[in-house]
């Protein structure tokens, strides 16, 4: 039988496109991950990196950022109008509690008084008058009296005399209530006066302040209560932070914070919680919280910018892992445990309590050992794992 050639050449064609696709269909299976022969019974030992667990204390902490206010302030304001003679502070020169800071011109002040000076001395005199005519007015009433018992002067001489002194009586009245008044003009007059002296009388903190800004020069011609200066109290000094509602039922009175700025890099200071506001602003539902800060050096000044790291919860004895040990299983959240003979893993579900930093507490489970921390993907509950030689093994507490 002579065979045709051109059937040679097709033949051969299909038996190489037959090879071809056999192997390509067989290939994925040769080059199968561990994860994937892991799952499909092979048990190749999958290589994890471990950690030991840990018991000890842990805390949680927040850090806010905030800015410096001062404790309390007093802006210094005249009470009379006038020109300014002179300012005998300047800024950040320290203030004492009740000094002199200013002066006003006082010529009109003291004319004030002179004035009203010589006003009480005429209401002086008036009363005097009044009182030398009720005395003449009432020697006439007595003579009048006498002679009336005897006959010889009428009811209508008597009653005139009479009415004559009832008004010699009102006009001492009169005249003394007038020297009352002069007395409380001149009296008004000189607190007008002493009032040409600027003084710095604030109420509560401390004796002594700091000018932290001044608005006026001397010469200047300034109203009644027209601010001066405005007069700081930086110790101690107050930190206001703001917390959203996260944090905000963790925090209260009396706890402690530790804060920076950036003015003072490596630096710390110690402060309190000293308030906590009862609501949230509606702006930016946060609400505000203002620490108190000894600052006896007066190196914190207000409106610097601080963060402050506040320990909002401790556990003295708490069950610690790493937080990449950590895994998500059917949406639930555990840990794989080396077993006893470190050849294999046991899933376990767990609590997540406080967090700090890359520490993590677990509650709710008698944990001990060590636990998988990198190479979680490729295992499951029972999984064989192979752990590196300079992987600690110590599954002491504490370590």
């Amino acid at each position: 039988m002579k065979i045709n050639k051109k059937t040679t050449v097709v033949t051969g064609l299909a038996l190489a496109v037959v090879l071809i696709l056999s192997f390509l269909l067989a290939g994925p299976a040769v080059r199968s991950t561990p994860e994937q022969a892991n799952r499909k019974g092979n048990r190749q030992p999958a290589p994890v990196e471990v950690a030991p667990i840990e018991r000890g204390p842990i805390e949680l902490r927040r850090v806010f950022n905030g800015t410096l206010e001062p404790q309390a302030e007093f802006i210094v304001a005249p009470k009379v109008a006038g020109r300014i003679e002179s300012l005998t502070v300047n800024l950040a020169d320290t203030v004492k509690r009740g000094q002199i800071v200013g002066r006003l011109d006082s010529e009109e002040y003291v004319q004030s008084v002179a004035q009203a000076r010589a006003d009480l001395e005429v209401a002086r005199a008036n009363r005097v008058e009044a009182e030398n005519s009720l005395f003449i007015a009432t020697r006439e009433l007595e003579r009048i009296q006498t002679l009336r018992q005897r006959g010889v002067a009428s009811d209508s001489q008597l009653d005139t005399v009479q009415a004559n002194k009832i008004a010699r009586e009102s006009g001492l009245e009169v005249a003394r209530a007038q020297v009352v008044r002069a007395e409380s003009t001149l009296e008004a007059a000189r607190i007008r006066l002493g009032y040409t002296n600027i003084t710095a009388g604030w109420s509560g903190g401390g004796n002594e302040r700091v000018v932290a800004e001044r608005f006026v020069d001397e010469g200047e011609t300034v109203s009644a209560n027209a601010p001066l200066l405005r007069i700081v109290e930086l110790d101690p000094i107050v930190a206001v932070v703001f917390v959203t509602e996260r944090d905000y039922a963790k925090l209260q009175a009396g706890q402690t914070a530790t804060l920076t700025t950036d003015a003072f890099p490596g630096e710390s200071f110690q402060g309190k919680i000293e308030r906590v506001a009862p609501v949230f602003r509606e702006a930016t539902r946060q609400a505000r919280v203002e620490l108190v800060i000894s600052n006896d050096q007066q190196r914190l000044k207000p409106g610097m910018f601080v963060r402050a790291t506040i320990v909002m919860d401790r556990q003295n004895d708490a069950v610690i892992i790493p937080d990449r040990a950590l895994t998500r299983r059917d949406d639930r959240t555990g840990v794989f445990l080396v077993a006893e003979d470190n050849k294999s893993v046991h899933w376990h579900q767990v609590t997540v309590g406080i967090q700090d930093g890359d520490r993590v507490q677990v509650v709710g489970n008698d944990l001990a050992g060590r636990v998988v921390t990198l190479g979680q993907q490729m295992l499951d509950d029972g999984s064989a794992i192979t752990i590196p030689v300079d992987t600690p093994k110590s599954d002491s507490p504490g370590e």
